[in-house]
């Protein structure tokens, strides 16, 4: 069983910079909308709060936890906004001391229950502690860009994406799934350039079917936070161009996803929706095991 500390010292280090970004904010700029609807950077840090709370529920009682999670499932289209309105109506000050908290618990109790081997309850399947981090890394990352973007900031990226981008490949045939459609057949190879500069790969080497590009327009891609039209990834074969078309890391429906920042008055479509996501997509393996993609969407 591979150490899970390196994902858990990894999670505490992007929830610290996304902490950088919000700190010295006034209530007016905690006021300013995000690219998801109805969204505000409040709402975003309020989400990571709520689903931080519900990560130690289920690692402290599992009981409570069960209950929380069929009380929130009675209401599945509002739960993840009523969960970030509650936290709103604390104001920002409050809420900041609330998420950073609660960050420091959980960073706690997940290298408790990963000393103890633990698996706990989750919306999917049960977690070890260390496919729980991956997701919450995963949504922290994701929430981040949605303030960035907000703030008119370009975030430096970091080799942290490495566990993105594996919960979003290993994710695949839930994003098929999730659409009615039948998975693959086989593996795609998947080849990604990491901030760094290493190359992180997946699959099999002689794959018929594969993805290459940035891993960081990969992860942009699988959180739904650009469209696949202003990213740089390439697929070969249907199946692997499908899946950049419908590829999603967090659970739930899918997602609507961002519209392309430029496109031809005649191809334009509708306006879609970019919906706050859900928890990680249900995948199959993190560091020790699966990182189950984790909250629902938005």
């Amino acid at each position: 069983m591979s150490d899970p500390t390196p994902v858990f010292d990894d999670l505490r280090e992007e929830s610290r910079e996304l902490d950088l970004l919000v700190a010295e904010l006034t209530e007016r700029e905690w006021a300013r909308p995000t690219p998801a609807p109805r969204w505000s950077i409040a709402h975003q840090i309020a989400h990571l709060h709520w689903t931080d709370r519900a990560a130690l529920l289920a690692m402290s009682d599992q009981a409570a936890f069960q209950k929380f999670a069929e009380q929130a499932l009675t209401s599945p289209g509002t739960f993840v906004d009523d969960g970030a309105e509650e936290g709103v109506r604390l104001g920002p000050a409050e809420l900041l001391t609330r998420w950073r908290n609660g960050r420091q618990e959980l960073d706690h109790a997940l290298r408790e229950a990963a000393a103890r081997h633990t698996r706990f309850p989750w919306f999917g399947p049960p977690m070890s502690a260390a496919a729980m981090a991956t997701g919450r890394l995963m949504e922290t990352w994701a929430h981040g860009q949605d303030v960035a973007d907000a703030l008119g900031v370009v975030r430096a990226p970091t080799d942290r994406l490495r566990h993105v981008v594996r919960i979003g490949v290993r994710a695949r045939n839930f994003a098929f799934a999730v659409r009615g459609l039948p998975a693959p057949e086989d593996e795609f190879r998947v080849e990604v350039r990491a901030p760094s500069g290493e190359l992180w790969t997946y699959g099999p080497e002689d794959a018929a079917q594969r993805v290459t590009g940035s891993a960081v327009d990969l992860c942009l891609l699988v959180t739904q936070r650009a469209h696949r039209a202003d990213l740089a990834l390439t697929a070969v074969g249907p199946d692997a161009d499908r899946w950049l078309d419908i590829a999603q890391a967090f659970a739930g429906p899918p997602g609507t996803g961002r519209d392309p920042k430029e496109a031809a008055p005649e191809e334009a479509a509708a306006p879609e929706e970019a919906t706050p996501e859900g928890p990680a997509a249900p995948e199959e393996a993190t560091p020790e095991g699966p990182a189950a993609p984790e909250e629902p969407a938005r």
